[in-house]
């Protein structure tokens, strides 16, 4: 019995030590630490245009995972990859604010809805390195769809908000398709 009483204080002690190793491994931090004054955060509009380019030469959405043979006429399980570029104008030639990079998945067999998975990384004035995350379902057929910003970084960092995307021009043909973003950001 008395063997018994160093062991279990040993397993005590170390139970003890690891307890509190594993518990710190999160802190609770002063927002003011991190620049962030809680009183001055911003509510800020942005309005673009989203080119999803699928034909030519240089496409900025190629497929990387295609319909099964058998897919309905939604493409359910299409996955698209884009670099589509962001403009101030529906023209291709409008000054460039941004790229709009990730994924988008045909994810519903009852209507065109796809999964969106986007940053807009911004590449003009004071945004120039700053990025804002989208991810959310965009029934594409709908005349306004709207989708959750989820984060963003840079000038962004804790952002929230919405975007609304309303297509612009979409070519059956070609698949190519110009959609106007309105997105709403809340940020400091």
């Amino acid at each position: 019995m008395a063997t018994v009483t160093p062991i279990f204080s040993l397993v005590l002690l170390l139970s003890s030590a690891i307890l509190r190793l594993a518990s710190g491994f999160a802190t609770a931090l002063d927002p003011s630490l991190m620049g962030l004054n809680l009183r001055k955060e911003k509510l800020s509009h942005f309005r673009f245009y989203w080119h999803d380019i699928a034909s030519g030469p240089h496409p900025s959405s190629v497929t990387v995972v295609p319909p099964p043979s058998n897919a309905s006429s939604t493409f359910f399980g299409l996955v698209n990859m884009i670099d589509n570029p962001l403009t101030l104008r529906p023209d291709a030639g409008s000054e460039l604010v941004g790229r709009a990079q990730g994924l988008y998945s045909s994810a519903s067999q009852e209507e065109v809805g796809l999964l969106m998975i986007m940053n807009f990384a911004f590449v003009s004035g004071k945004y120039n390195g700053s990025g804002i995350t989208v991810l959310g379902r965009n029934p594409v057929f709908h005349k306004v769809r709207e989708m959750p910003v989820i984060s963003g970084c840079g000038l962004f960092r804790f952002a929230r908000g919405y975007a609304q995307a309303t297509t612009h021009t979409f070519d059956p043909k070609t698949g190519d398709a110009v959609v106007e973003y309105n997105v709403y950001v809340l940020h400091y």
